[in-house]
């Protein structure tokens, strides 16, 4: 008798999915520190009250929610068995991310122009936590990022159809929690000043 239900394949499906949330649980618990101890940091009487987030965060957070709509779109589309629409949402899933990475450099330039430094005697701890906070950010994105070519890669060898998505599943889940990490931290640095 099988008390765990289901097939082989339905346990390892179960079993991948409940390692991505895992996974999942653990990169909230990271940013839930980093955010805590940005809290804990604004007592410091050398904070920086003023400082304004660049503009590029903000177009780099509408370009990650549409990248999101995209991704969910693609999978629908895969699953639906309209290949071509997939692959060309796919497609512009990842020239948004790539978009998204550009424009946060760009706000890193503009920290910079404003003459704020990651280190050294320009450095705040104020603009120090925002680096470490979007840095972390884009290290995690960068996992998104081959995620992202992995389900491109595999929709092009055609291994995603009507009941067989786990891949495209477990994809658009991280990319969906990636983007909505960035949503918050953008929310989170732009509020709590």
């Amino acid at each position: 008798m099988d008390l765990t239900g289901g097939s082989e394949k339905n346990k390892r499906d179960r079993a991948k999915k409940m390692m991505l949330w895992f996974g999942i649980i653990s990169m909230v618990m990271t940013f839930a520190g980093l955010t805590s101890a940005y809290v804990v940091s604004k007592t410091r009487p050398d904070w920086l009250a003023e400082f304004e987030l660049p503009g590029s965060f903000f177009w780099s957070t509408v370009t990650i929610i549409f990248s999101s709509i995209t991704f969910a779109l693609a999978k629908r589309n895969i699953a639906a068995g309209n290949r071509r629409n997939g692959a060309a949402l796919l497609i512009g899933t990842l020239v948004l991310a790539i978009l998204f990475v550009v424009l946060q450099f760009r706000g890193f330039a503009e920290i910079f122009e404003q003459g704020y430094y990651f280190t050294g005697s320009e450095s705040t701890v104020t603009t120090s936590f925002i680096y470490i906070v979007v840095l972390a950010h884009l290290v995690h994105l960068a996992a998104g990022l081959i995620v992202l070519l992995v389900v491109i890669y595999n929709h092009f060898k055609q291994r995603y159809h009507r009941g067989q998505m786990l891949g495209i599943e477990l994809g658009v889940t991280f990319w969906h929690f990636v983007d909505f990490l960035w949503i918050y931290l953008f929310l989170f640095l732009y509020f709590f000043k």
